[in-house]
């Protein structure tokens, strides 16, 4: 999946603020894949739930928002964060699990090519349950930096961090990444090629 730049966001944002639905419609197609896997690393299992409240308040407070494309996609994670943290906040009052996910997206989508898809898919969900293995810092920063396309600043605000905090937590992420057994397996079997026996 392409990640879009900001610029191309800014007309659909412009028209969205003034309560164009199918602007809204741009935004949320172009974010809500990052903003979901992003909700996986942060509240696992309730990522759906809390990626649909992060989306109504947007809609409720949009008319009200004032900024670039950027300051949106920044605006727009943190009140994913937020609500992912009350989301833990109530799972662990009520000591239960969250409810399973369910891939609406994905079971709707139309692809073209369903084998590339569903491979896709798999690299997306290992690579996003990778990162859930780091400590909480490092992988909402890897989240936001590597797969959400925020710079540091925006990651910093984000997260409540200062900069130099984020910086250091996504190269700490990032270097266990690498590390990572399955990682390394990954990369080995790459470098081999497939003849390799």
């Amino acid at each position: 999946m392409r990640r879009v730049a900001d610029e191309d966001l800014a007309e659909a944002l412009a028209a969205a603020i003034e309560g164009d639905a199918a602007a809204f419609a741009v935004l949320w197609r172009a974010l809500h894949p990052y903003v979901l896997r992003y909700l996986r690393v942060v509240c696992g299992d309730a990522a759906e739930d809390v990626a649909s409240e992060t989306w109504l308040q947007v809609s409720r407070d949009l008319s009200r928002f004032r900024g670039t494309a950027t300051a949106f996609r920044v605006w727009l994670f943190r009140i994913a964060r937020n609500r992912g943290i009350d989301e833990n906040r109530r799972a662990w009052r009520r000591h239960e699990e969250p409810h399973e996910a369910i891939d609406q997206l994905a079971a709707s989508a139309v692809a073209p090519d369903a084998a590339a898809e569903v491979v896709a898919l798999a690299d997306t969900d290992r690579a996003v349950g990778l990162i859930a293995t780091l400590p909480r810092e490092q992988a909402e920063a890897v989240m936001l930096r590597v797969v959400a396309g925020l710079d540091v600043a925006g990651t910093a605000k984000v997260l409540g961090k200062r900069s130099g905090a984020v910086r250091v937590a996504t190269m700490r992420g990032l270097r266990r990444l690498a590390e990572h057994p399955q990682v390394r397996d990954y990369r080995n079997a790459a470098e081999d090629g497939p003849d390799a026996s």
